[in-house]
């Protein structure tokens, strides 16, 4: 069974950052695909960001270009989403995936999520 464990949500002004953490278990490291996914109030759940595991590529949403990074500590199991520049329009649960292959479909298993609130 994947587990899945998200952390470093919180409440921040515009402007200001936060770094995500995510912790799973029940996988091969190599097998997976590890993603952000974040659903704000009245929107569908948007894709944020994806890490494929096995060569360390990364994917970015245009929203999250240039101001968000995706991460991770192989040995700790941990993948990480560094959030810089924040926007009021950042504000969401931000809920971290892991899929089995090289794409971050959302199919696969799902942590509760980390709200981030955004303040002006």
């Amino acid at each position: 069974e994947v587990l899945i464990l998200e952390s470093g949500g919180g409440l921040v002004q515009a402007g200001g950052s936060l770094t995500l953490s995510c912790t799973s278990s029940g996988f091969t490291l190599d097998d997976a695909a590890v993603g952000w996914f974040r659903q704000a109030p009245d929107k569908d759940r948007e894709p944020v960001s994806c890490l494929i595991l096995r060569d360390g590529s990364t994917t970015y949403a245009d929203s999250a270009k240039g101001r968000f990074t995706i991460s991770s500590d192989n040995a700790k199991r941990m993948v990480y989403l560094q959030m810089t520049s924040l926007k009021p329009e950042d504000t969401a649960l931000y809920s971290c995936t892991v899929d089995l292959g090289r794409v971050c479909s959302g199919v696969g298993s799902w942590g509760q999520g980390t709200q981030v609130t955004v303040s002006a």
